[in-house]
């Protein structure tokens, strides 16, 4: 799309029925996991190693113009967890950030590393959550500061992540895809 074509490390695990169509980059072992859509049509995504985008996740970008020549591109670090069913339009997530089921992530918002948007969040343009703190409701505001514990079970997800995508991907070599 527009002369640029998803760039896709070999060791990601990318599932039967997504669709990733322009400037986007994948980092080693992330995973994208079954019937995500990833434009990147009029700005770039990237996500980075071990992060994961769980099944049903939209993820776009915005176009430069007069007010934000840069636009708004969707960069995801590493580790991140991304949970099911999830909406993401030009924000960025570092290191270590969560985003919950069937949350919303707007424009030029902001998931610092270990900070934690809740299931079914909304975050409004332009908001940004702190490292280590957790924001909830529609729209989204600060609830808490996130405990060591809760920090932990994060990265326990995203080992699980990498174990299950390279088990997922064996499983589709083996017999080929089960798609109904």
């Amino acid at each position: 799309m527009n002369g640029k074509a998803p760039q896709i490390h070999p060791s990601a695990f990318i599932a039967p029925g997504c669709r990733i169509i322009g400037d986007v980059e994948i980092g080693p072992e992330a995973s994208v996991w079954y019937n995500c859509v990833l434009r990147g049509d009029v700005n770039r995504i990237v996500i980075g190693a071990r992060s994961n985008i769980q099944d049903g996740t939209v993820i776009h970008c915005d176009s430069p113009d007069p007010l934000h020549p840069e636009g708004f591109p969707t960069l995801i670090g590493e580790d991140v967890l991304v949970g099911h069913m999830v909406m993401m339009h030009g924000c960025t997530i570092l290191d270590r950030g969560f985003v919950g089921l069937s949350a919303t992530v707007m424009n030029g918002c902001v998931i610092e590393s270990d900070g934690m948007l809740a299931a079914g969040a909304l975050l409004t343009p332009g908001k940004r959550i702190a490292a280590r703190q957790l924001w909830g409701g529609r729209p989204a505001a600060f609830m808490r500061d996130l405990t060591d514990l809760a920090v932990a079970e994060m990265q326990i997800g995203v080992r699980h992540y990498v174990a299950n995508a390279r088990a997922h991907r064996a499983a589709l070599e083996a017999d080929g895809p089960a798609e109904n």
